[in-house]
C-alpha cells in the first residue's frame, strides 16, 4: 500500500474524459471554423482578437494590450509588428513616457471592423448555438478561467 492520496472520485486519465483536452479541441475547432472567415479580411485568429481589443478600446498601451488578452510581451511584439505591416495599427511611444509603446488603429484598421462585425453571428451560426447558449457557455468558461487564473497564482 502506498501513501498516495486516493483518485477523486470520477478522476480518469482516458483521454476523452478529460476537461483540458475537450477545451483544447474546442479551441483548435472555433480557431478552424474562424479561418475562413478570417482569410477573407486577412487576418489571423490572434489579430482578430488584438483588433477586437482596439475597437472596443481605442488607442492603447501594449501593457494593457497585453493583459486583455492575457499573452506576454515576447508574443504581443510580433503580432503587433505584422499588423502594422499590414497597414491596421500604429505604434508610437507615448510622449510623457518613452518606455510605453501606444497602439492605435489606422483608418484601414477602423474601415475593417464593419467586414468583421458579421464574424460573430457566423460562428454562433455555424456552431448551431442560440445567444442564450453561447451566453451560458461563455459564463461558464469566464468561470473556469478565473478560477484556474486563481489556482495557478497561488501555485507560484
Amino acid at each position: 500500500m502506498t501513501n498516495e492520496k486516493p483518485a477523486e472520485e470520477g478522476a480518469s486519465l482516458l483521454l476523452d474524459e478529460q476537461l483540458c483536452f475537450a477545451l483544447y479541441a474546442a479551441h483548435r475547432a472555433v480557431t478552424a471554423a474562424y479561418r475562413p472567415l478570417l482569410d477573407e479580411l486577412g487576418l489571423t485568429y490572434p489579430q482578430y482578437l488584438v483588433l477586437l481589443v482596439l475597437w472596443d478600446r481605442g488607442e492603447t498601451t501594449v501593457k494593457e494590450l497585453a493583459s486583455a488578452l492575457r499573452l506576454d510581451y515576447g508574443t504581443m511584439s510580433p503580432l503587433l509588428k505584422r499588423l502594422e505591416t499590414a497597414g491596421l495599427v500604429h505604434r508610437a511611444r507615448a510622449a510623457h513616457d518613452e518606455r510605453t509603446v501606444l497602439i492605435a488603429l489606422t483608418g484601414r484598421g477602423e474601415e475593417l471592423r464593419e467586414r468583421a462585425a458579421v464574424l460573430p453571428g457566423a460562428l454562433l451560426s455555424v456552431a448551431e448555438l442560440s445567444g442564450p447558449e453561447a451566453a451560458h457557455l461563455r459564463a461558464t468558461l469566464w468561470q473556469l478561467a478565473g478560477r484556474a487564473d486563481a489556482a495557478a497564482e497561488k501555485a507560484r
